[in-house]
């Protein structure tokens, strides 16, 4: 392993300029304007893989975005470790909020800044690179198999239908997956906990027209102003979310579990500095790093309708929309959520305007119990490569792909991310520590090596 180690030294500015190469690709996965980079991008990641050792490597077509697929047995009486990543990212805007092109990466105080050098290119990127310095060393320790999909950004829909129909190809012991963050670089952690998700378009209709807001304000329902109270309406004064029966499958952590996960440090005064606000805001009853991991939520992502242009134009609208995500947690399903949602939203609709609900995609939550061996060899991976014992974390975001894992495939995942809650992921002027993206790269081949020893 040492000189696995040294070959990563070694290669490190080759490792960053790839990456530069692979952020340069706009792969945004929601934008239909974008389909030959996002094949570029698999493309690019296929070819590292060939180049990098792995056999078989290409681009599995789907309905949707191509997937990329290679692997590498080298006995098959070893235990197989299947990666997952995406290489699909958000959409960079607003673009003025950048202070550098989000598709020409820029090195700026340690970091690297760019769409996707966090979530998920940087990391996913570590993986193959760890993959090379093992294969280039001789050391890699487990048969590995990769999937790296260009549709985790809107949902995975394409990747179900993969996995039921390639069962066989990707059988594996244990899914690793770095999509994820730690505490601090000084205080490294495990993912042990996802939030799954409901996200949803909501379109209200008043008028079969625009209509003049002189000649018929007061007398006709504005949708904007409709769809405003609606939308307030969803939650009390307590911040509790108000559609009934919301709360009824969700996972209560015990006294005991939430004293345990409120150990790891939170500077709450340094937290509201980062973001710029006065104080923190949500349910009653929770703290900030609850409320941000095992509570669900409720919140519109986006709204808009009329006139917003420059000036003004004295308009009532004829149509109003919004876009609603909500947060899950353990036992919450997505379907059913999106089902109460669209009930509740229907039924509290005043007249004078029709509303329409069209839900977009969903995830279900997911959960890793720390006992896991895979989630053990990620725990002494990380011990080696930082010198400390890591944390196990209950994360607020979702990957919806992760619990189709378990359901299709029957294998846990192991969520060890090493990103920040700092790095401005699906927001202007994301980016990725060179600490981070280096330290995934050692860490990785350690638990490749903790992994095979506790399969020996």
């Amino acid at each position: 392993m040492q000189q696995c180690q040294g070959y990563i030294e070694e290669n490190k500015d080759r490792f960053l300029e790839e990456l530069k190469e692979l952020l340069r690709i706009p792969s945004v996965s929601a934008d239909p304007s974008k389909k030959q980079a996002m094949i570029q991008a698999a493309d690019f990641i296929r070819q590292q893989l060939e180049k990098a050792g792995a056999d078989g490597a290409k681009l599995c077509e789907i309905d949707g975005h191509p997937i990329v697929y290679a692997e590498k047995i080298i006995d098959p009486a070893l235990p197989t470790v299947l990666v997952y990543g995406h290489y699909d990212v958000q959409p960079p805007d607003p673009l003025d909020l950048w202070d550098s092109p989000p598709f020409e990466p820029v090195i700026k105080d340690n970091k690297i800044y760019a769409r996707g050098a966090c979530d998920d290119k940087g990391q996913m990127y570590m993986h193959v690179k760890a993959f090379e310095a093992m294969m280039k060393t001789e050391s890699l320790a487990c048969n590995v198999k990769f999937m790296i999909e260009g549709e985790e950004e809107v949902g995975s829909e394409g990747l179900g239908p993969f996995l039921e129909d390639n069962k066989e190809m990707l059988a594996a012991d244990v899914v690793l997956v770095s999509d994820t963050s730690i505490i601090a670089n000084d205080i490294p952690s495990i993912t042990s906990g996802l939030r799954g998700i409901a996200y949803l378009q909501v379109e209200l209709t008043g008028p079969n027209k625009d209509l003049h807001s002189g000649t018929f304000g007061g007398a006709v329902a504005n949708p904007i102003n409709v769809l405003c109270k609606m939308i307030a309406s969803l939650t009390d004064e307590n911040n509790h979310i108000t559609i009934p029966q919301f709360y009824e499958d969700v996972l209560e952590l015990s006294a005991e579990e939430r004293k345990a996960m409120n150990q790891a440090p939170f500077d709450l005064e340094a937290y509201k500095e980062m973001l710029g606000i006065e104080d923190v805001y949500g349910e009653a009853g929770y703290n900030t790093v609850e409320r941000a991991s095992i509570r669900p939520t409720l919140d519109c992502n986006g709204i808009w309708g009329g006139y917003t242009g420059e000036g003004a134009k004295t308009v009532l609208p004829s149509k109003a929309y919004a876009k609603i995500s909500m947060r899950l947690v353990p036992n919450q399903d997505p379907h059913k959520i999106a089902g109460l949602f669209q009930k509740y939203f229907e039924d509290i609709c005043p007249k004078g305007v029709k509303v329409s609900v069209n839900p977009f995609h969903g995830g279900q939550p997911y959960v890793t119990p720390t006992d896991d061996k895979g989630y053990q060899a990620a725990k002494a991976a990380m011990e080696k490569s930082f010198g400390k014992v890591p944390l196990p974390a209950k994360a607020g975001g979702s990957i919806p792909i992760v619990a189709l894992f378990e359901q299709t495939l029957g294998l846990k995942t192991i969520l060890m991310g090493f990103g920040l809650n700092t790095d401005q992921i699906h927001s202007p002027n994301e980016h990725y520590g060179l600490f981070n993206f280096y330290k995934g790269i050692e860490t990785i081949p350690y638990f490749y090596e903790e992994f095979a020893k506790l399969h020996a």
